[in-house]
């Protein structure tokens, strides 16, 4: 049971770097732009400790709110006992990477889009909702065509 009870209590690996990952940032990190209303994942980078987010958002997704020169504004809904509670907290770039939690989601909205036109130039009507998959059709076994197996429990051997 631990006896330490810091702001980076239990860290040990979560924020330690990879394997020859080591050492300074590459640039894309700094270049990269935020804008309101992305979503974005926290990774605590171990290496750069200013602006590192509290251990319970590493790994998280949140929305920007919010855009400084060196820290985007990120929230995220944090569970605290039986409700949901949203978190607005600043964290520095070097610790946050774009999401890809939507890239699904936007590459159907351009499926959808697309098979609309197609469809209105054909004069056609196409539903692009989802849909559940249909259960299985059923069907008849003949027992003349099948062989049958007996499955019965193997004898129990003392091995010594």
């Amino acid at each position: 049971m631990p006896h330490s009870f810091g702001l980076r209590a239990r860290t040990r690996y979560l924020f330690s770097r990879g394997f020859r990952n080591h050492g300074l940032l590459k640039t894309t990190t700094f270049l990269r732009t935020f804008r309101l209303g992305d979503y974005v994942d926290i990774k605590a980078t171990g290496n750069v400790h200013k602006g590192m987010p509290h251990k319970f958002y590493h790994g998280r997704t949140g929305r920007v709110w919010n855009v400084t020169p060196r820290a985007v504004g990120v929230i995220i809904n944090k569970r605290v006992g039986p409700r949901i509670i949203a978190k607005k907290i600043h964290v520095r770039t070097e610790h946050v990477k774009p999401s890809n939690s939507m890239a699904a989601h936007l590459k159907r909205i351009e499926e959808n889009k697309k098979a609309v036109v197609e469809a209105k130039k054909a004069g056609k009507w196409v539903d692009v909702r989802r849909s559940p998959a249909a259960p299985k059709d059923g069907f008849f076994v003949n027992p003349r065509n099948t062989e049958f197996v007996e499955v019965k429990p193997v004898k129990y051997e003392l091995l010594l």
